[in-house]
């Protein structure tokens, strides 16, 4: 039992060798579904989650937090669905929120520009220049997004286990490779690394019932404990306290609660 993300460009054949080793697996293959999920469990609109999670932030949402709160929701959403085990996901932002969990097999996919530009050219029916053009500007939207909000670029190699270049090789041939590597015991799950995985979905679950209120809340979790930093004013810490703790209480798997309020300062 294992969980495998692949992160991916466009047109890289990357969602091709998901579906094709989650069939080999007899894995769940999920994507777009954990947008869907999230969009109707916090009630966001599906168009407004998924700019927030592809795009890049603009300045407006820098000072609103607005992508903080829905990059929350989607965490929450990830999180608590690959704790089921036996899941391939691939899209965007998994790598970020997944680092330090043994058995999540973290793999990139890449592929030759060119060879992305046919590949676009073929399905999208425009001219080379549009379809690359489209390409490198996806490329650069993707990697800003990762430097801003989480302070680092999705194309940095010890961000994954494995990066395949399709290209040098073929999907089937990316798929063997793969399946070979899940053969670690590295990779295999244990009560370990599970439990890991359950404290950082709990942790994503309770940030995410605060986020619409504290944008700027940081949440861990171990065991059921659940630690809790958020932004405030000191002389209305019992306030502040009061309302985190009615809201957080309300998570499934919280046990306990403690609340630390830092005090605002200049750049909130």
């Amino acid at each position: 039992m294992s969980i495998i993300t692949i992160s991916r460009g466009s047109y890289s054949r990357g969602k091709e060798v998901a579906e094709k080793l989650a069939r080999e697996l007899h894995y769940e293959c999920i994507s777009r579904e954990i947008i869907l999920e999230a969009s109707e469990q916090f009630n966001i609109p599906e168009l407004k989650l998924i700019r927030a999670i592809h795009d890049a932030p603009t300045i407006l949402d820098r000072f609103t937090s607005g992508k903080e709160r829905f990059i929350a929701f989607f965490r929450a959403t990830l999180l608590t669905h690959l704790q089921q085990d036996n899941v391939v996901f691939h899209g965007l932002g998994s790598h970020f929120f997944l680092q330090d969990i043994p058995h999540v097999l973290k793999i990139r996919i890449s592929a030759n520009l060119e060879d992305r530009v046919r590949e676009e050219m073929l399905r999208e029916n425009i001219p080379a220049d549009e379809a690359r053009l489209i390409l490198v500007n996806d490329d650069a939207e993707r990697r800003r997004w990762g430097q801003q909000i989480f302070g680092q670029d999705p194309w940095n190699a010890q961000l994954y286990d494995m990066i395949l270049h399709i290209g040098n090789m073929n999907v089937d041939q990316a798929v063997s490779i793969i399946l070979h590597a899940l053969e670690q015991p590295c990779f295999t799950s244990t009560a370990e690394s599970r439990l890991l995985l359950d404290d950082r979905a709990l942790a994503a679950r309770v940030e995410a019932s605060l986020a619409p209120v504290f944008p700027k809340v940081m949440v861990d979790a171990g065991r059921g404990e659940v630690f809790i930093n958020v932004r405030g004013s000191l002389t209305d810490k019992k306030n502040i306290t009061d309302r985190v703790t009615r809201l957080a209480e309300k998570i499934d798997g919280v046990k306990s609660l403690q609340v630390n309020i830092i005090p605002f300062i200049v750049e909130d």
